[in-house]
């Protein structure tokens, strides 16, 4: 998920470029202020705005989180957890061959058009992704489709992948049937993505009529993804106002719903980018909650008498190593002596919230395929400068970026880690280059490009598979990364369609093996974020997807 992801792209729009600006401004708040009263307007505050209110075209947490509250998917995941529970499909199965996917819908459904949910409807929707042509097809817009389920009906973009999709049917109104060329190890957790949450096909065909456009790498996305009106979903909110002079994005509560009828009326998302003033912003009764908290911050919270609920940790950080940026890199020696130069240990110690793990793999130890038996590299500093010498490179000086102007879950404070990882570099004679970069769009831009050759990076999970960690980075040539190693795609590759549950994790585990021995980079840790709530807050079921349902707030 999400996240800003690792694979990141350049994305900007018209009316407003995307990035992490801090903001003193507020809304108006009916009923109350955070203080008490009886409030029906809930503000929750994230470090960054959201791309677009079309989740099919975003691949970023900061969207998801407002979209998730307003769109669902065919799956969900159940609350609080990883497991995949029905969303709007109640029950669902595959063939034995991981090809056919039938779904039985839930019935009395309606979208916020008035729009009745049903088989056709599920159809419209991923037809409608199958089909998209020109900017659509670039992996800056569609890139979870093409994670998920490859190219287009007509490939226009060259490195677009090839289909794995291949049909939508409505076997009648209540049951919905996807079939697929290939069996894949991205399903069926991808059918709970908000990437492929299900949209009013009233609301598609005038999202047809837009079109996204490029200009060299800058993409313009479509009026109706910036705009609150033409959106419309299945979820206990609707979008009704994105005011981004404010960086506010307003929802309200759909009485319509199916299910569980959300507790508060308005929901409103403000962007404050940094971690003090959103903790002050909370403490100020300006917000009744916020995201990313700073480690240093929680006991102080909880002392207040704030929520400061932990999430389970499913996420991944490391340190990025990109071959065709340094030549050095190459070598497998100068790769291993990197691994052992770095103290993860005491950047758990000093960076993270109780709870956090230093990493020996490229996923954390609650994802199935996980695996004990990797070789690790273990803080060795006089190690790290014998291994640079057989290296040749004892005088080897390198260029480390590292971005600003951001907090991810995975690195709640990323100029102090950075300043820690220099240093420990430093101890074992590499002489380090700082790059500070924006992390939109110049960080994102550059690792993605390959041109750092140390950078800093993570994941949150999307759903409970290590394809959709390992196979995020390793399933092929990856310009973040600038190696051609076909030992370590091939091991990512060869669970990706076992359909067997048990001989999948198997196949991850040996991969895991393969990709540490092979060292492209650093893995550093995970870590349970926390996320914070006012006092008289009685606090949504927090996720370790970062997927929290905001209907399940209310006031105390």
């Amino acid at each position: 998920m999400r996240i800003f992801k690792s694979r990141a792209v350049r994305a900007i729009t018209t009316a407003v470029a995307v990035g992490l600006i801090a903001t003193g401004c507020s809304s108006d708040r009916d009923g109350g202020d955070a203080k008490g009263g009886d409030k029906d307007t809930f503000v929750f505050a994230g470090a960054g705005d959201p791309g677009s209110l079309d989740p099919a075209l975003a691949s970023d947490g900061e969207t998801f989180r407002v979209t998730r509250q307003a769109f669902e998917a065919l799956l969900e995941h159940e609350p609080g957890g990883s497991k995949l529970v029905g969303g709007l499909a109640e029950k669902w199965s595959s063939d034995e061959a991981g090809k056919v996917w039938t779904f039985n819908l839930r019935q009395n459904v309606k979208f916020h058009d008035g729009e009745a949910f049903n088989a056709a409807a599920v159809c419209a929707n991923y037809d409608h992704w199958f089909n998209w042509k020109g900017t659509y097809q670039s992996s800056a817009v569609s890139y979870y489709w093409q994670t998920i389920m490859g190219g287009f009906a007509k490939n226009e973009d060259a490195e677009a992948p090839e289909p794995n999709y291949k049909s939508c049917t409505a076997k009648d109104e209540n049951t919905a049937v996807i079939e697929v060329n290939e069996p894949s190890a991205n399903l069926p957790g991808g059918f709970s993505l908000q990437a492929l949450a299900i949209h009013s096909p009233k609301a598609i065909k005038e999202y047809e009529k837009q079109d996204a456009t490029a200009k060299g790498d800058a993409i313009t996305y479509p009026k109706y993804s910036q705009e609150a009106g033409t959106v419309a979903g299945t979820g206990p909110y609707k979008i009704v106002k994105w005011n981004k002079g404010n960086k506010e994005v307003s929802l309200e509560r759909f009485d319509d719903y199916w299910g569980a009828k959300a507790k508060v009326k308005n929901l409103v998302f403000r962007t404050i980018s940094t971690e003090e003033t959103r903790r002050q912003a909370l403490q100020a009764g300006d917000i009744d909650g916020y995201d990313l908290v700073a480690p240093a911050d929680v006991t102080t919270l909880e002392k207040e008498g704030y929520e400061v609920p932990t999430r389970d940790v499913f996420n991944i950080f490391y340190l990025g190593m990109s071959q065709s940026a340094n030549p050095a890199l190459k070598k497998p020696e100068v790769r291993q002596a990197i691994s052992h130069a770095i103290d993860r240990e005491n950047l758990v110690n000093t960076q993270l919230p109780e709870g956090g793990k230093a990493a020996t793999q490229f996923m954390p130890d609650t994802v199935a395929g996980y695996s004990d038996k990797v070789k690790t590299y273990p803080f060795d500093t006089a190690k790290a400068k014998d291994l640079l010498k057989q290296a040749g490179e004892e005088k080897l000086s390198i260029d480390f970026c590292y971005p600003t102007e951001v907090t991810r879950p995975y690195m709640p404070a990323p100029q102090d880690m950075f300043e820690l990882m220099k240093a420990d570099l430093e101890k074992a004679g590499i002489t380090i280059k700082p790059k500070a970069m924006k992390w939109a769009p110049d960080y994102l831009d550059a690792t993605e490009a390959g041109s750092c050759a140390l950078h800093m990076l993570g994941w949150t999970g999307d759903f409970n598979d290590g394809y959709n960690f390992i196979g995020t980075w390793f399933a092929g040539p990856d310009k973040q990364w600038g190696f051609k190693d076909q030992k370590v795609f091939d091991a990512v590759n060869a669970a990706s369609k076992i359909t067997d549950p048990a001989g999948r994790t198997e196949a991850y585990q040996k991969a895991n093996e393969v990709i540490a021995e092979y060292v492209p980079g650093v893995p550093i840790s995970s870590s349970p974020p926390a996320i914070a709530f006012a006092k008289n807050v009685n606090p949504p079921k927090v996720s370790p997807l970062t997927q929290e349902n905001f209907a399940e707030v209310s006031f105390k």
